[in-house]
């Protein structure tokens, strides 16, 4: 892990020779031997992460390195702070020299630069002979990074559901019976990384369980039990209202549980919960429901399932036997699809069986070690992990220590990890237990922190490809789960860390000196800083609010992700944070929010997030020149000062209005300037006559996602011409505010040609030609993956032409899209759709679906189509559906699928397959 902090360290001083060569004169020789000389430490460093087992003093030295890699990162960004304070060299110049002395500055950065080196070469001498080594598994080229990311992944979702058979059986038994007793409680107890959560899921999603229960919802405990955010979870999946919940107090929150929950026969499953007090908590909170109502646990402790219900026997998962255990390594250590696997299995089975009989049983360290032998390829590599494991890593299982076992995996798995890798997975114990983490948001986040070198970036490969890659080796390597896949299918949308992992993660973290986590006491409201804290620090407020004190001038990342709403810190006090990276404020407290012009004076800051009702921010702004990624959340204004194009590095422009996007007209007037071909996100941007005669769009060349708002006709066709040569560009939206004019069908006819699109949103009115060959939807190119129609106002039947495109798996029509009364979906059509969303298509009476449409449809989600009469009878020829979500529809629709008192409706057996059906 030093290693990859030297190697940031390097990089820093590289952008530093890069961007401000301009500023070292008469000490640039002196920097660039620094780099040179840590340079060298990085290469020794490599080979020193491979073999992670050093005596106590090579250790203290190693720590050594690092502390004087953080110390020359330092002298660098103060010294770029001090340039960007005086106003550039020039600056610099007229303040501290004269005829007979260097800037002082400068002379500064040089002393500081010496005594570093002086400490390293010191160091070096009491360490072995520096040697440059090649390929290895603890380093990775720029070539073989690159070559990696040309490779195609495939992304095919596993189950380690290994053995789970018996007990699937247990738990539907204990489910199913129609106890006639309040809070009946079904448990499955085991050890950490046994099993518990998958079986849970497993029965949590089967179609049993879906048809018996009214009403169910998935809640995850973890150590650190808060009950009113485990209610609000709870009354939010029963109830999916947010909005009407979030400030009610504990009281409300029962009494409206209650009202929900009393005539349904629901499952409530309480995942990885702890301590028999959290239950006694809850338990109030819960009526009786009706008959057969029930709770499902999974715990590590027996007496908390015993104690909870007495009358149910808990289901314990037993340990898997060799063969099992076998069969699971043999999934991940060769998987099916892995390209150039091992030429002959039986040569690693002597091996690959006596280390997996170490793992004693337990699925997440057989997991854990699979992925880690899938990237050995050489039988010499498997001796050595055979080695490793049997020379005192893993010391088995005993009874005093029965996470010894999959602990030492799980270290040697980290202990493996190439050395860029090793930063990417420390950083993720800074989300707290369960978090479900965006792939974007983590990916921006490394850039802003250095992870991803800018070195390996090129005309083909930006940094965030590398971050996808990055990520998909922590994937399959089992380190990290994946929880949802895009709109593709294919990437990953979200992931999670298991707990374990997490808490090894945190561990590490804290060795190595990289990151720390705050959890102030209930008790405390004040957080004080201190300059003696970890560069990176995590705060996680427990509810609560919680004021930030003191001042860190080291501080590179405030992570603020959970309940960022709850943190007070003014930005007038950003001058204590000098040297900050990563940034998230939200103002909840005040309605207008004037953002001091304070905090222009973050130069280094790479990544800002905030979230406020009414944004106004200074013109300082425009200072911040090493920004990557900019967020801005507002309620119902947004004032950004003509500044901001200046900012050359800005990769990401995400602004979002809550609630309707009407606001967003006046707020994005300012970016008809801005033209970076940095950028790959831009939302949203208002097209004016300039951005169209100076062919600014084409500048934007590594583009990936952009907002466009319109406010003349005449200006979508040449943007269009334009959009076709963006050949990056894979998802657009488009919104028309024309007045009393609307957009034609033909406006759009470019649009076929935009091949490289896979994901279009349409928002506005769109005038049809009065002959059906020049519908909308015939202009829409084939490639399109995801499509969103908005208040479009279509007056032909879309299905008719929407069916033909191939690649459709998202289909969203939404505010009166289609104003027809009556729409069909014919046989054949759309052969790939899996989600179907309509709302508010209030025109909308009747629906026919004609058997072998849509055979891969999955999920269908109605909401306010109150003057659709009934559920059409195709959809029982739809063996694929799994989800049907009603919301604010007929009443008389309604009861005609549903089972009251045991009497069927008289349309349901049109949906009787389905297995999960919500009516709200």
């Amino acid at each position: 892990m030093a290693g990859a902090i030297v190697s940031l360290a390097v990089e820093r001083i590289s952008d530093l020779l890069i961007h401000e060569a301009v500023f070292l004169k008469d000490v640039k020789d002196q920097v660039e031997s620094l780099k040179a000389e840590l340079k060298r430490m990085e290469c020794f460093l490599k080979d020193a992460d491979r073999n992670p087992d050093q005596d106590e003093r090579f250790c203290n030295r190693v720590s050594e390195i690092r502390d004087l890699a953080y110390d020359a990162e330092d002298v660098i960004d103060s010294f770029i702070l001090e340039c960007a304070h005086q106003g550039g060299f020039q600056g610099i110049v007229k303040r501290f020299t004269s005829i007979f002395t260097k800037p002082f500055h400068l002379h500064k950065i040089g002393v500081q630069v010496k005594v570093i080196q002086i400490k390293l070469k010191n160091i070096s001498k009491s360490l072995p002979a520096y040697e440059i080594s090649g390929e290895g598994e603890g380093s990775s080229s720029i070539s073989r990074v690159q070559q990696r990311l040309r490779r195609t992944f495939s992304h095919v979702e596993e189950e380690d559901v290994i053995s789970l058979g018996v007990s699937i059986k247990d738990v539907l038994a204990q489910l199913m019976t129609e106890d006639d007793r309040p809070h009946a409680v079904v448990s499955i107890v085991g050890m950490g990384g046994i099993g518990k959560t998958t079986l849970a899921r497993t029965v949590y999603k089967h179609i049993y369980v879906r048809r018996h229960f009214d009403c169910l919802a998935w809640v995850s405990i973890s150590q650190q039990c808060k009950p009113r955010e485990v209610l609000l979870d709870v009354l939010m999946k029963v109830q999916h209202e947010r909005a009407s919940i979030d400030n009610l107090n504990e009281n409300q929150l029962v009494k409206r549980l209650s009202n929900v929950l009393k005539e349904k026969q629901y499952l409530i499953v309480f995942d990885d919960i702890w301590r028999s007090e959290d239950w006694d908590i809850l338990k109030p909170a819960f009526p009786r429901g009706k008959k057969g109502s029930k709770f499902l646990f999974t715990t590590r402790n027996k007496n908390v399932a015993i104690v909870a219900d007495p009358c149910n026997s808990p289901i314990e998962l037993p340990f898997l036997t060799d063969d099992e255990s076998w069969k699971l390594f043999r999934s991940k250590a060769f998987p099916r699809n892995k390209i150039g696997s091992h030429a002959c299995l039986e040569e690693f089975e002597k091996f690959g069986r006596q280390m997996v009989k170490k793992c004693g049983g337990l699925p997440l360290a057989i997991v854990v070690l699979g992925g880690l032998l899938a990237t050995k390829h050489s039988l010499v590599q498997w001796e050595m992990v055979h080695r490793n494991i049997f020379n005192g890593h893993l010391r088995g299982f005993q009874h005093d220590h029965q996470y010894d076992a999959v602990h030492g995996i799980l270290a040697l798995s980290y202990n493996d990890l190439p050395y860029h890798l090793k930063p990417c997975f420390l950083y993720l114990s800074h989300y707290p237990e369960d978090w479900e983490i965006s792939k974007k948001e983590l990916i921006q986040l490394w850039i802003a922190e250095g992870f991803i070198p800018p070195s390996l970036e090129s005309t083909e490969i930006l940094m965030e490809d590398i971050g996808e890659q990055f990520l998909e080796e922590l994937i399959n390597r089992s380190l990290v789960q994946v929880v949802k896949r895009d709109y593709t299918g294919i990437n990953v949308k979200t992931c999670r860390m298991h707990d374990l992992l997490r808490n090894l993660c945190i561990e590490k973290a804290r060795e190595e000196k990289f990151l720390e986590i705050i959890q102030p006491p209930l008790t405390e409201f004040n957080v004080t800083l201190e300059k003696f804290m970890l560069r990176r620090i995590a705060i996680h407020p427990r509810k609560r609010h919680v004021s930030l004190k003191g001042e860190h001038l080291k501080l590179r990342s405030l992570l603020l992700f959970q309940n960022a709403e709850l943190i007070k810190l003014h930005i007038s006090e950003c001058k204590n944070f000098k040297f900050l990276r990563v940034l998230n404020l939200v103002r909840r407290d005040v309605d207008k929010w004037h953002v001091s012009s304070e905090i222009g004076n973050l130069h280094h800051l790479r990544y800002l997030k905030m979230q406020g009702n009414q944004i106004i921010l200074p013109h300082t702004i425009g200072q911040l020149k090493s920004l990557h990624t900019l967020y801005l959340q507002w309620g119902s204004k947004l004032v950004i000062p003509n500044v901001l194009f200046k900012l050359e590095r800005l990769r990401h422009i995400l602004l979002y209005a809550r609630g309707s996007k009407s606001w967003m007209k006046e707020a994005l007037q300012w970016r008809s300037r801005f033209c970076s071909n940095n950028v790959q996100t831009l939302k949203y941007i208002v097209v004016d006559r300039k951005l169209i005669e100076n062919n600014m769009v084409l500048r934007l060349t590594n583009i990936q996602r952009l907002g466009l708002v319109f406010n003349r006709r005449k200006d979508v066709k040449p943007i269009l011409m334009l959009l076709i040569k963006l050949h990056r560009l894979r998802s657009l939206y488009m919104e028309f505010y024309l007045g009393p004019i609307s957009i034609s069908s033909s406006d759009l006819e470019l649009l076929s040609q935009c091949h490289h699109l896979s994901k279009l949103e349409l928002r506005g009115e769109i005038k049809e030609d009065l002959c059906p060959s020049h519908h909308v939807s015939k202009f829409l190119p084939p490639t399109i993956v995801k499509l969103t129609l908005c208040s479009s106002k279509m007056i032909h039947d879309p299905m008719g032409v929407l069916k033909k495109l191939p690649c459709l798996r998202i289909l969203r029509l939404r505010d009166n899209a289609y104003v027809g009364a009556k729409m069909v979906c014919s046989i054949h059509g759309f052969p790939q759709l899996d989600s179907l969303e309509m709302i508010s298509l209030r025109e909308l009476k009747e629906w026919e679906i004609e058997e072998g449409a849509m055979p891969r449809l999955r999920s269908l989600y109605f909401n306010d189509i109150y003057n659709l009469k009934m559920i059409p009878e195709g959809l029982r020829y739809i063996t694929t559906l799994q989800e049907l979500k009603l919301t604010d529809m007929r009443r008389s629709l309604e009861e005609k699928i549903q089972v009251k008192n045991g009497t069927k409706g008289e349309d349901f057996y049109k949906v009787r397959h389905i297995p999960s059906i919500q009516i709200r």
